[in-house]
């Protein structure tokens, strides 16, 4: 299923790069890695991924995502999508026009590709994907680059902000912004295409003085 424009998924044909376009790669949450498109999560109801690729949409900006396999692997799907990156450069698309955007597990694994990149000019954001305890604290050497957007939900249960992590503290930012939310849904707003986190995340994307 294509949207001309709005929608190119990573297993795309090729297609025409344009160096002034904004692409962006969007990776989804872990609960569309298990379930078809069309499930409904016990708890936050549908995840509203095509709407919210629509919603990401900008004027001269192309979305890449696809559906992930179940059980896909962060560490090894990162280093995909570098590959997929990097080949858009190689193209004549610059750094600064790429965005990778991620909401919970996809969050993770756009911070796998921030750690393995080390490309200081590539954009982030991280949604809802920064928690107490979690599994990239594991590593002592973890360290992010990029101009990097985080947004976390404060009735998220457990959510800690970026800035409080070891990952972060042991990097040296450049271009970092922390949004905390309060929309009373919990994990539940990374379901939903919300205004409150698809606007920040399409100025940061768009932005040209990071």
């Amino acid at each position: 299923m294509f949207f001309r424009l709005i929608i190119l998924y990573l297993s795309f044909l090729p297609f025409a790069v344009h160096a002034q376009n904004r692409y962006v790669f969007f990776l989804h949450n872990k609960f569309l890695e298990e379930n078809p498109l069309n499930a409904h999560h016990p708890k936050y109801g549908p995840a509203a991924y095509t709407a919210i690729l629509e919603k990401l949409q900008s004027k001269n900006s192309v979305i890449l995502s696809e559906k992930r396999k179940a059980g896909t692997n962060p560490k090894k799907y990162a280093k995909k999508m570098i590959l997929k990156i990097d080949s858009l450069h190689s193209d004549g698309v610059p750094y600064d026009h790429i965005s990778i955007v991620g909401t919970s597990q996809g969050g993770y694994i756009a911070q796998y590709i921030s750690y393995y990149a080390k490309n200081p000019a590539l954009k982030f954001v991280f949604i809802g994907s920064s928690f107490k305890n979690d599994s990239m604290n594991k590593d002592q050497k973890f360290r992010l680059y990029g101009k990097i957007l985080s947004i976390n939900e404060k009735t998220d249960v457990d959510a800690e902000l970026l800035s409080r992590q070891l990952r972060f503290k042991n990097s040296d930012l450049k271009s970092f912004k922390e949004i905390t939310l309060n929309t009373g849904l919990e994990h539940g707003f990374l379901f939903r295409a919300l205004d409150e986190w698809i606007i920040p995340a399409k100025e940061w994307i768009s932005s040209n003085n990071l």
